[in-house]
């Protein structure tokens, strides 16, 4: 099975920001174009009009521009990027920086105070794709989700390991970019 992940349109005034759960918004014309993107992709490929969404409004709405479209969306708070807990929504230079050296020294199990670790993130990614290849068998599925889940799940299904120290990490995909990540039973 195949699952056609876009990334979400690039939010408003993020610059400089940590931000994971933070419901920060997008400009409704950039919401549109991956709308668009969506549709003519699913149209040209004759995929079911059903796409997951995470419960952010970078996700969430591009859902129901589709849903006006005749698409089913169905909302999963497995989707959504990596809760920074008290780091989310704050400028990165106020975050202190022995926190974030023990992040880059821990990356996998680092936690921030009321948030959750790279291992806890993987652990939701991984459960949510073995949950949809059930479910689903070898029904294509269409997703948009956000860099750091996306990230996740192509490490996951490449067999690779959760990285040890942040400059492991993948570089992220681009807003409104497409990923191809094929499932396996």
């Amino acid at each position: 099975m195949t699952l056609y992940i876009w990334r979400h349109p690039k939010p408003i005034a993020a610059e400089g920001i940590c931000i994971g759960q933070t419901d920060i918004g997008v400009d409704r014309r950039k919401l549109k174009r991956l709308a668009n993107q969506i549709e003519r992709f699913t149209r040209l490929h004759q995929l079911p009009k059903v796409i997951w969404v995470s419960p952010l409004q970078r996700s969430l709405k591009v859902g129901q521009i589709l849903a006006q479209r005749g698409f089913q969306y169905r909302v999963a708070p497995e989707l959504a990027e990596i809760n920074f807990g008290e780091w989310d929504g704050r400028p990165w230079e106020q975050i202190a920086k022995q926190e974030i050296d023990d992040w880059c020294d821990n990356f996998a199990h680092f936690t921030p105070d009321n948030g959750e670790s790279l291992q806890q993130l993987f652990d939701r990614v991984e459960g949510w794709l073995a949950k949809r290849l059930v479910e689903q068998g070898n029904t294509p599925i269409l997703a948009i989700g956000h860099a750091g889940w996306i990230n996740a799940a192509k490490m996951i299904t490449s067999g690779q390991d959760i990285p040890q120290v942040a400059a492991d990490w993948p570089r992220s995909v681009d807003y409104l970019e497409r990923i191809d990540i094929e499932l396996f039973l």
